[in-house]
């Protein structure tokens, strides 16, 4: 048999390297496959799906491992939601309790002030118009008002700057400071109009608000009983000024009290002591005049009022 040798044998060795070698690169091209496959998955194919088809047992000792991370996770969860309910359990109870206790809180102060009011048995005098206030605290309503000079039931509780005094039968609160334990005396009434002059003295004048003048001085001032009138000169003459014979400081209360009515008495200016004031420059109060020599040429013995 004739034998061809222009073909070339390839050696059984050969054969056997080359196998050795493809083996490896065909496992490392299908698990690249395989990895590819799993990444461009679309996200419902499960990973056991994908997995199966190409490596078969590999993925059937790994899914144990996923079921037990999936199953700590829904434990996890679950017992931070058993933690969460449990808290929220708790802080329900607290804000009952707490309600439950201011409940009671109120109802003690409740209690407390009516045994205060039935209680009371001393008085104190009021010093000042006082505001009534519903409670001691800065948030209280205020609710009226008590005059001066009241004599007050307190039942002897105190808070901050207030105390409790009893009004009708009810609890109000007023400012500490001025109740006092005796009565305080009568305010000073000061000189007022109205009066009619009772010392025996009279003056012949020409305005009829004249006479208005010296009533209201008179009536206040009774200790003075020198008036002039009628002079020949000036607004004397015109019967439209009086001079009121005082000095000193009865001399300015006089003045001071002519001022602070001139609207009800007609005046049109004052002066005294050598000071002048006139309804025309009534902002500039009381002006200095120049000095005219002699006593009373310079009204410091006597009050000089001038009227429309």
């Amino acid at each position: 048999m004739a034998q061809h040798r222009h073909k070339r044998e390839t050696p059984a060795g050969s054969f056997s390297r080359a196998a050795l070698v493809a083996a490896p690169v065909a496992i490392v091209a299908t698990l690249s496959a395989v990895t590819m496959g799993v990444l461009n998955a679309e996200p419902g194919t499960s990973d056991q799906d994908l997995l199966a088809s190409s490596v078969g047992s590999t993925i059937s000792r790994t899914l144990p491992s996923h079921t037990a991370l999936v199953h700590r996770r829904d434990l996890t969860v679950s017992r931070s939601q058993t933690r969460s309910t449990a808290g929220t359990r708790a802080r329900s109870r607290r804000g009952v309790g707490n309600a439950q206790g201011r409940n009671r809180t109120g109802l003690m102060d409740a209690r407390a002030t009516l045994s205060a009011v039935r209680g009371a048995d001393s008085k104190l005098w009021t010093t000042a118009d006082l505001n009534l206030w519903n409670g001691p605290g800065q948030d209280a309503a205020k609710v009226g008002l008590v005059e001066e000079r009241k004599h007050v039931l307190v039942t002897g509780r105190r808070e901050a700057d207030r105390a409790e005094i009893v009004i009708g039968g009810t609890s109000r609160w007023v400012t500490a400071a001025y109740l006092s334990a005796e009565k305080p005396a009568p305010p000073e009434t000061g000189p007022s109009l109205g009066g009619v002059c009772a010392n025996g003295t009279a003056i012949d004048a020409g305005r009829p608000s004249l006479y208005d003048i010296f009533d209201a001085v008179c009536s206040n001032w009774p200790e003075i009983t020198s008036y002039g009138t009628w002079r020949s000169d000036g607004e004397h003459g015109q019967g439209r000024a009086m001079d009121i014979m005082v000095s000193g400081a009865t001399g300015w209360e006089v003045a001071n009290f002519l001022r602070a009515n001139y609207g009800e008495l007609g005046i049109e200016y004052l002066i005294h002591a050598r000071k002048i004031w006139s309804v025309e420059r009534a902002g500039e109060g009381w002006r200095s005049m120049a000095d005219r020599g002699s006593v009373t040429a310079n009204h410091l013995d006597h009050v000089h009022v001038t009227v429309y």
